[in-house]
C-alpha cells in the first residue's frame, strides 16, 4: 500500500487525524519538500511529533527513479508526505500511476493547500479563481523581468473577470550559480509585488503570508505599495483579483485593508 498524505500548510499540527493515524502505522515514510515545506516545523520535530522515521528524497530520486518507494510499497505499507496536499500544485501523479501498474493499492489523504487557504483568508469566493501561475526568481528562467507566461495568465484571468493566484519561486538545493545543497531561498511578496509593478502593470494585489500560521497576513493595495513592505517569514502569495462581487469588494477592505479608491476602480 502507498498512501499519500497532504501534511498541511504550517507545522506538524497541521495534517489531519486521518493523515496523523496512516503516518504512525507505516511501515516506513518517506517525504519530499522541494517544491513547498512547512516553515513552522522541521523534519526532526515531524518524527519526534508523530513517532516517525522519514526518510526525505530529493527531487530527482521521486520523479525518475522511484524504486526505493515503490518497492517498499510492494511489500509493506508506505506513507509519502509533503507540504499541503500531496496531489494539488505538488503533483505526484506520475509516482502513483507508476504504483498502480505494479499493482500496488493507492489512496490519497488530503491536506489544506494554499490556494484554499487563500480564498478563505481573502475572503475572494473560491469559483472565481481562474488558473493559477508561479512568478520565478529572474535567474532562474534566465531574464530579469516577468516571463510573459505570468502575464498571460493572469491577463486571460482577468478578462474572463477571474481572480489569479500567483505562487512565489521556491529554491532548494539549487540557486544562481547552479546546484547547491545548502541554498535555500523563498521569494517575498514585496520582491514579487516589485516584479509585476515593473513587468505588468501597478494593480490591486494581494498579500498572503504564511496561511495557516498564527501569525498569517494578508494585505491588499497597488503591487507598488506592497513592494514597499515587509510581511515577515515566508511563505509567501500574491492574489491579483479579478472582477469583485460587492461582498469581495467588502472582504478586502475589512479584512485586508483595501483602500477604497482601488475597490472602486
Amino acid at each position: 500500500m502507498l498512501t499519500f498524505i497532504g501534511l498541511g500548510l504550517y507545522d506538524e499540527r497541521s495534517v489531519t487525524v486521518e493523515g496523523r493515524e496512516a503516518l504512525r502505522a507505516a511501515d516506513r515514510v518517506f517525504a519530499e519538500f522541494y517544491t513547498s515545506k512547512l516553515v513552522g516545523t522541521d523534519v526532526v520535530d515531524l518524527e519526534a511529533s508523530h513517532d516517525i522515521d522519514i526518510e526525505v528524497r530529493p527531487r530527482e530520486s521521486v520523479e525518475r527513479d522511484p524504486s526505493t518507494i515503490l518497492d517498499a510499497a510492494a511489500d509493506g505499507d508506505v506513507a509519502f508526505c509533503t507540504a499541503g496536499d500531496t496531489m494539488i500544485s505538488t503533483t505526484h501523479t506520475d509516482l502513483r500511476l507508476r504504483a498502480e501498474e505494479r499493482g500496488i493499492d493507492t489512496r490519497v489523504i488530503h491536506g489544506v493547500t494554499a490556494q484554499s487557504a487563500a480564498s478563505s483568508l481573502t475572503g475572494l469566493q473560491n469559483y472565481r479563481f481562474g488558473k493559477a501561475t508561479t512568478l520565478p526568481f529572474p535567474y532562474a528562467h534566465g531574464g530579469g523581468d516577468v516571463p510573459e507566461s505570468v502575464i498571460e495568465t493572469i491577463e486571460t484571468n482577468r478578462e474572463r473577470g477571474l481572480h489569479t493566484v500567483v505562487y512565489l519561486d521556491i529554491k532548494v538545493g539549487t540557486g544562481p550559480t547552479g546546484l547547491d545543497p545548502d541554498h535555500e531561498e523563498y521569494m517575498t511578496a514585496d520582491t514579487a509585488a516589485e516584479l509585476l509593478a515593473e513587468g505588468w502593470e501597478d494593480e490591486l494585489a494581494v498579500v498572503v503570508a504564511r496561511a495557516g500560521s498564527p501569525t498569517a497576513v494578508v494585505a491588499a493595495d497597488r503591487l507598488s505599495a506592497l513592494a514597499g513592505r515587509d510581511f515577515g517569514d515566508p511563505l509567501h502569495l500574491l492574489v491579483i483579483p479579478g472582477d469583485l462581487h460587492h461582498v469581495e469588494s467588502d472582504a478586502l477592505a475589512g479584512l485586508a485593508g483595501a483602500p477604497d479608491e482601488l475597490l472602486d476602480e
